[in-house]
């Protein structure tokens, strides 16, 4: 049996325990997560659609998968994934996240299981999962690779993992950073680490490492004129999402 590592940062924890009412506002802290859901939605409803031969047009296409939203916030993600007729559960380490999204799917009509919870605690329970949603996590725990080999875990044979995260570089930190914390002022300072950020190679090999073999890696790509995201196969240079899958 493998033994659970916890790979929660407490001081990360503490910074979204801070934000946690703020979730579903779309001009408060997480206005950049609201201006990208559109654009992540897009990537990850076409991944799971290609992987599962499920038709997007149909009514709950995703009926009879069980996904996983690990580090659900508010549930930005789970909801679009519940309405589209998977059996969702929302995880997050931060306690105080899960009333907020508990309360928000309850006034949208939906049932999602919102867990206070780590993926590590999953895995040693021996939760399995057809997907795992890991956006904009990896680069808030203190240990990437036994974090990402209890997500591993968490899939069924054959499973997908979709991961994003942010790319570390000067444009990076120029952009996640300087414009975002300090310019733009969209998130409270200190709320990226740019040491902690990863790059498009390292992450892939924390996910060959953990088991998973890639099979795709886009860009998440932000248009300051026309104040949008679009998807990029070309640009990685900042925001970026990968997709793996478990062998069968």
């Amino acid at each position: 049996m493998q033994t659970a590592t916890n790979t929660v940062d407490a001081a990360e924890i503490e910074k979204f325990q801070k934000m946690a009412a703020e979730w579903w506002n779309p001009e408060g802290m997480f206005k950049p997560l609201h201006m990208l859901n559109p654009c992540r939605l897009d990537y990850i409803t076409s991944q799971i659609a290609a992987e599962f031969d499920r038709d997007l047009s149909a009514d709950k296409p995703f009926s009879g998968l069980r996904i996983l939203d690990i580090g659900c916030g508010g549930g930005l993600l789970s909801e679009p994934m519940a309405r589209l007729g998977a059996d969702v559960l929302g995880a997050d380490a931060a306690e105080r996240n899960i009333p907020v999204a508990r309360i928000h799917a309850k006034q949208s009509g939906l049932d999602i299981d919102y867990r206070h919870t780590t993926a590590e605690a999953l895995a040693e329970a021996g939760e399995q999962f057809d997907v795992v949603l890991n956006m904009e996590v990896v680069e808030h725990v203190s240990d990437p690779q036994a974090y990402t080999v209890a997500c591993q875990r968490l899939l069924r044979p054959g499973g997908l993992m979709i991961c994003s995260t942010i790319n570390r570089n000067p444009k990076s930190f120029a952009m996640a950073i300087v414009g975002a914390e300090y310019v733009m002022r969209w998130l409270p300072k200190g709320t990226h680490e740019w040491s902690k950020f990863i790059t498009p190679d390292e992450l892939y090999g924390l996910i060959r490492t953990a088991g998973l073999e890639p099979v795709d890696r886009t860009g998440f790509v932000f248009n300051p004129i026309t104040w949008s995201w679009r998807l990029s196969d070309k640009n990685l240079s900042v925001n970026y999402v990968t997709a793996s899958v478990k062998p069968a």
